[in-house]
């Protein structure tokens, strides 16, 4: 009889830009936001396009129209084959946006970060959403925490992308750490981290817009993303 082992592991969320991409292509031009959920026809050898589940979001039908035309016009893609919206067991939208398609899309499986992210022991754990030309990536990683950001620098030097870890934690928990470091935060960058934790910015699906953020703010929405960025950079920084 084999025998089980338990590892502590770790759980971090990636932050990333990579080239070639149709979604961080379309986020960075247009509002709302994209799920992915699954790819099909897994690349092989004289495979030359993969099929992906995807899900648009966003806050208006015509910005997620808009962001669909947007994703079928780029260069990168293929065809865009639209279905109904997307729901749980309860009938509730599983996308962040109260307005959300469901699409399979065809697109070149060479850019794709996931082989890569895979073949460095990150192992990808839940949807990848992507917003404002940036994808965020939930993952597990087996192997010892020093072994991951010389993992994430090489994945960096493989394909061409930038990664930051948004937040990092084991099975000993993260959060006395954080509270050690909210004190180094600035006052607009504590009152902007504050107001998303508790009106379900890093909650999954996501409970609240950058858009409403900013607006409960009064201050932009790029201005909340730098605050949001900073903050986070402190906190969670695994350095």
């Amino acid at each position: 009889m084999s025998e089980r082992t338990a590892g502590e592991g770790t759980r971090l969320t990636l932050d990333l830009w990579h080239p070639n991409c149709w979604a961080i292509e379309s986020t960075s031009e247009y509002d709302g936001g994209i799920l992915a959920h699954a790819i099909y026809d897994a690349p092989a050898a004289g495979v030359e396009r993969s099929n992906g589940l995807f899900t648009a979001y966003g806050e208006s039908l015509d910005e997620v129209e808009t962001l669909l035309d947007a994703i079928a016009d780029s260069e990168l893609t293929g065809e865009v084959l639209e279905l109904q919206e997307r729901f749980d067991s309860r009938g509730k939208h599983v996308a962040p946006g109260p307005v959300a398609r469901e699409f399979f899309l065809e697109y070149d499986p060479s850019d794709m970060m996931c082989p890569e992210l895979l073949k460095q022991g990150f192992v990808h754990s839940a949807p990848t959403q992507i917003e404002n030309g940036r994808e965020r990536w939930e993952v597990w990683f087996a192997g010892a925490r020093e072994e991951i950001q010389p993992c994430i620098e090489t994945v960096m030097d493989e394909t061409g992308a930038e990664i930051r870890v948004a937040s990092i934690s084991t099975s000993e928990g993260a959060e006395p750490e954080r509270s050690r470091r909210l004190d180094t935060l600035t006052r607009s960058q504590r009152e902007a981290f504050e107001l998303a934790r508790e009106e379900g910015y890093y909650r999954w699906p996501r409970e609240v817009s950058t858009r409403e953020l900013a607006a409960e703010m009064d201050i932009s929405k790029t201005t909340l993303l730098e605050h949001l960025r900073k903050a986070e950079s402190k906190l969670l920084d695994p350095q």
